[in-house]
Parts: structure tokens; C-alpha cells; sequence
């Protein structure tokens, strides 16, 4: 068995300002830094590899969180943020007020969340075989949506529409595949 640890970006000015960054990269403000340093210590001698989305934010706060640490960092672009597409930069009330839309209908130029669901389910397909290991992950809300559905088995609307307040982390287990 794995265990993931999830952990999402730290602040970004993105999100102080109410902008939903979706596909850019964003850039963390200075509370931001102050989380990603934050997270490094709470996960220090406890995880065995860290996995990030590759977009600037979350690269950002993996720099600052482990910067000499000696624990392994990869990048990957499943662990992505929800592809907005047209609506990539444009405030955050507009866009997330139209998430329940595009639960199976993409965003114009973009991507729908079981868009989202499929990318994460091959991630994980990939990361199920190693077992025993602590493994930080750091993404987006869209990542943790997917990581509720798959490894939860809550449904997608469930998920989306309850209430996320940010807590630091949340810890799933990913079981080897049977047979």
C-alpha cells in the first residue's frame, strides 16, 4: 500500500487578488512562501519522494519547501490544475461559479473535470505498484477532486459543490492492484 499525502499549492497572488490561474503558472505571494516553508517542515523526514503538478506554483512551493532536503522531487503534468481554457486567468467568482457545468462538458478550450478524473486515474495506475511508500503529492483543487472520487469513491457533483476549507494535507491510501 501507498500512502499519499496531498498537499495543495501554497498562496498564490493569484488567489489574493480572486483570479482563477488555472493553466498558468501563478506566482506565490509572500504568504505563500511563508506556507511552502510551513509545509516543508511538517513533511521532513517523513515521506520518501515528492510528486508535483509542473505548473510555476506548485514547482515554487516544492523549491521553497524542500530546497536541500534530499528528498526526491518529480514534476507532472496530471497533477494539473482543472484546464480552464478560455477562462484561464479570468476572476475566480466567474469561473468556479461555472464548475457544476463542466463536471462532463470542457470549459471552452479546455477541459471538463472527468477530464481531470481520467488524467489522475492513469497517475495513479502508475504510482499504485510501489508499496510502503510516503508519497507528497502537491496540485490543485482539481487534483484533489480527483483523488476524492478515485481513492474516496465520492461522486464528482459531491465533491465540487461541498465546502473545502484548506487544512494542511490530506492523507489517502492507494492499495496495489489485485492480482
Amino acid at each position: 500500500m501507498t500512502t499519499i499525502i496531498f498537499e495543495t499549492h501554497s498562496t498564490t497572488t493569484d488567489n489574493e487578488q480572486s483570479i482563477a490561474t488555472g493553466w498558468l503558472d501563478g506566482a506565490l505571494s509572500e504568504v505563500g512562501r511563508e506556507q511552502a516553508l510551513a509545509l516543508g517542515a511538517r513533511h521532513r523526514g517523513h515521506i520518501e519522494r515528492v510528486i508535483a503538478s509542473d505548473l510555476g506554483r506548485a514547482r515554487q512551493t516544492v523549491a521553497i519547501a524542500f530546497d536541500g532536503a534530499g528528498v526526491p522531487v518529480t514534476f507532472d503534468a496530471r497533477l494539473r490544475e482543472w484546464n480552464y481554457g478560455d477562462l484561464n486567468g479570468r476572476p475566480a467568482a466567474e469561473v468556479h461559479g461555472r464548475r457544476l457545468e463542466h463536471l462532463t462538458t470542457p470549459y471552452p478550450g479546455g477541459e471538463s473535470l472527468e477530464d481531470v478524473v481520467t488524467r489522475m486515474r492513469a497517475f495513479l495506475r502508475e504510482l499504485a505498484p510501489s508499496t510502503g511508500e510516503r508519497v507528497l503529492l502537491v496540485g490543485h483543487s482539481a487534483t484533489r477532486y480527483a483523488l476524492e472520487h478515485l481513492l474516496e469513491g465520492r461522486p464528482l457533483l459531491e465533491v465540487v459543490a461541498a465546502p473545502a476549507p484548506w487544512q494542511p494535507g490530506w492523507t489517502y491510501r492507494l492499495e496495489p492492484p489485485a492480482g
